[in-house]
């Protein structure tokens, strides 16, 4: 899947292995994978033996990032709990490195996921779930379009502790409003000379 800014490829160890490594160290600490359920890779050989078991999995699929200017991998994202019968399909595994902070590479990537799940899968119901305590996964969530559903109490045991899990979705009557959002957001002329954005994406996508 590509983008302007960005392109989704089948997350594998040679291609994607060094280049995420390098993005995710370069945080100064691991507040970013405070709310996942895997920690920051230690070193790279650790990092790859990950990979090896990630990239085999149907599901979750995961995909690597890929900054088209730099043409290195800056995160990952992933397509999971997909249910073809029932049209539902959930994104998740998303860590985006520092590389990605202030660019429009993340929200490109929801785009071209949001394109792939109902443009082309033709499913129902795209989901976001995030534990209830990651006020900036929730904020995220709202900003790409999702919408709140409640919260599931007691949902999983995580990190020693009992999380309760945010639900988000996005359904097939939504996804044409906020795929014209979307792409009129990332529009190169909606970013100034120092690329901050012109309209915000919520307000593309009220009208």
């Amino acid at each position: 899947m590509s983008g302007r800014y960005c392109r989704l490829e089948p997350l594998e160890v040679e291609r994607h292995a060094a280049d995420l490594f390098e993005a995710y160290s370069e945080a100064p600490d691991e507040r970013d994978w405070t709310y996942l359920t895997r920690q920051r890779p230690a070193s790279l050989l650790e990092f790859r033996e990950e990979i090896v078991g990630l990239a085999a999995k149907p599901d979750p699929l995961n995909f690597a990032i890929v900054d088209l200017e730099s043409g290195r991998a800056v995160g990952t994202i992933a397509l999971m709990r997909i249910d073809p019968p029932q049209g539902v399909i959930e994104v998740g595994g998303v860590i985006y490195s520092p590389r990605m902070q202030r660019r429009p590479t993340g929200t490109e990537a929801i785009y071209l996921l949001g394109r792939r799940v109902f443009d082309e899968l033709g499913y129902r119901r795209f989901e976001w779930k995030c534990d209830a305590l990651n006020a900036r996964s929730m904020a995220a969530a709202r900003r790409y379009g999702f919408s709140f559903e409640g919260i599931f109490r007691q949902a999983i045991v995580y990190h020693g502790r009992s999380r309760d899990t945010a639900w988000f979705s996005m359904l097939d009557s939504e996804w044409p409003r906020a795929r014209v959002a979307f792409e009129r957001w990332l529009a190169p002329d909606n970013f100034d000379d120092e690329g901050r954005q012109r309209r915000s994406l919520a307000e593309l996508r009220e009208g």
